[in-house]
């Protein structure tokens, strides 16, 4: 579904619905998965084991440096969360949403409710653009390219800016994600193996591996 020509203030609630149906999430009652993993910055490569279980909680082991350990958990726990399947109406059943402007980057759309002051942006039933406020500081995602699973996307190169909701200065430079993704079957489910980040103040990238992947029983 593709919102075009749709007036300001329009009710969209059903276009963002599809849109949020469309994310990729794991099937109830996903088992978890283990592997390896690696945390690589410049010349500097730290090598360990992980886990993901059930409960969607990630576990690694085997890395000495506490800074990059809590970093891999980091990335397992943004993996997770975003995976856990949720309905619609329990996430947003306080939101409402209506239509704002139109860019080549998508349809915006303003919410009002609970959630009042967030936007985003869709197209072709994939949210492009993310402006949420959460504790405190407000984050923006911008999905430039996404990985098509069968089952919905999974969004695979993106930009990331936290700022501040007063006044609108950024805290910290803006991250740039590249994601790679593969399934532990034939099918799925779909799992991270690769996150690429970097940053606009020069420091270098650092990337994120999960290898020899294999599902829990």
């Amino acid at each position: 579904m593709t919102a075009t020509a749709i007036s300001p203030g329009t009710d969209v609630r059903d276009l963002f619905r599809a849109a949020y149906d469309n994310r990729y999430t794991w099937e109830p009652g996903f088992a978890g998965y283990r592997g390896v993993c690696e945390w690589q910055q410049g010349d500097r490569c730290l090598r360990g084991r992980f886990q993901v279980g059930a409960d969607l909680r990630g576990a690694v082991e085997g890395i000495d440096d506490a800074e990059v350990e809590k970093a891999l958990q980091q990335q397992l726990w943004e993996v997770c969360i975003h995976r856990v399947r949720r309905p619609f109406e329990q996430t947003h059943a306080d939101n409402t949403f209506t239509a704002g402007s139109q860019e080549t980057t998508g349809l915006e759309i303003e919410v009002g409710g609970r959630c009042a002051g967030d936007r985003y942006r869709i197209a072709n039933d994939v949210v492009t653009m993310v402006h949420r406020h959460i504790h405190g500081t407000v984050v923006t995602i911008h999905t430039e390219e996404v990985t098509e699973t069968g089952s919905g996307y999974l969004s695979r190169r993106y930009t990331s800016r936290y700022s501040d909701p007063a006044s609108g200065e950024p805290k910290g430079p803006e991250q740039h994600f590249v994601d790679s993704f593969v399934p532990l079957s034939d099918g799925g489910p779909w799992v991270l193996q690769e996150r690429l980040i970097s940053t606009d103040d020069g420091a270098d990238a650092v990337s994120f591996r999960f290898l020899e992947l294999e599902p829990l029983a």
